[in-house]
C-alpha cells in the first residue's frame, strides 16, 4: 500500500468486507443496531501509516423525507444550513474508530478528511449526521468543526446519538482554518 494517502475509497468486494469489519466492530462496541447501506455514493477506510485499516466514513444521499431514515431523529430538512445548501446535502454515516486508535488525533484527522473529501468530490456543501456524544463534543471543542446540534442526545438503535448538521463547504473553502484537515492525494486502485 502506499502511504501517501491516509484513506482510501472502497473499490472491490475485499475491500467492501474490510469496510464492514471496521463499522460493525465499533457499532457492536456501542451496542448500536447494524444498519447496512445499500445507497452509498462513497465508502472509505482510514489507514495507519504502516497501512493497517482502522477506521471508516461513508457517504449517503441525503433526502429531506422518509427516504433518509435520519429524519426519524430530528427535522434535518428544516435547518437553515440544509436549506440554504439547495440540495447539495449528504448523509454521513459509518463514521468508526477502533477501540486502539481513539484519542491518538491523526486517525480522527483522517476521518474527518475523508468525509471532507467526499463531499467535495460530489459538490456537498453540508452534511447531516447522527454522532456519539462524546465525539460530537471532541468535533465541536477540540476540532472546531463547524456544526450545530439539531436537539439534545437521543436513544436511537441501540445507544445514544446527537442529530448534528456539518458545514463542510466552509471546511473545504478554508481548509487552512483547521489544524486537522489534510489533502489527500487519490488513492490508486487495488482491484
Amino acid at each position: 500500500m502506499n502511504t501517501a494517502y491516509m484513506y482510501k475509497s472502497v473499490e472491490n468486494e475485499v475491500e467492501l468486507a474490510l469496510f464492514n469489519g471496521i463499522w460493525t466492530t465499533v457499532w457492536r462496541e456501542h451496542g448500536y443496531e447494524l444498519e447496512f447501506s445499500e445507497n452509498a455514493l462513497e465508502r472509505n477506510i482510514i489507514f495507519t501509516e504502516k497501512g493497517e485499516a482502522v477506521g471508516t466514513s461513508e457517504l449517503k444521499p441525503y433526502y429531506e423525507d422518509s427516504r433518509s431514515s435520519i429524519n426519524e431523529v430530528a427535522p434535518f430538512a428544516l435547518h437553515p444550513w440544509v436549506l440554504q445548501a439547495q440540495g447539495k446535502v449528504g448523509e454521513s454515516d459509518k463514521i468508526a474508530l477502533l477501540s486502539s486508535y481513539r484519542g491518538k488525533g491523526t486517525y480522527t484527522d483522517d476521518v474527518l478528511s475523508s468525509i471532507c473529501a467526499s463531499a467535495a468530490k460530489f459538490n456537498l456543501t453540508c452534511m447531516v449526521s447522527l454522532l456519539e456524544p462524546v465525539f460530537m463534543r471532541a468535533l465541536r471543542i477540540l476540532y472546531k468543526v463547524p456544526m450545530q446540534k439539531l436537539g439534545e442526545k437521543t436513544f436511537y438503535k441501540g445507544d445514544y446519538v446527537v442529530p448534528a448538521v456539518m458545514d463542510v463547504g466552509y471546511i473545504n473553502e478554508h481548509p487552512e482554518q483547521f489544524t486537522w484537515y489534510k489533502k489527500f492525494a487519490t488513492a490508486a486502485s487495488t482491484k
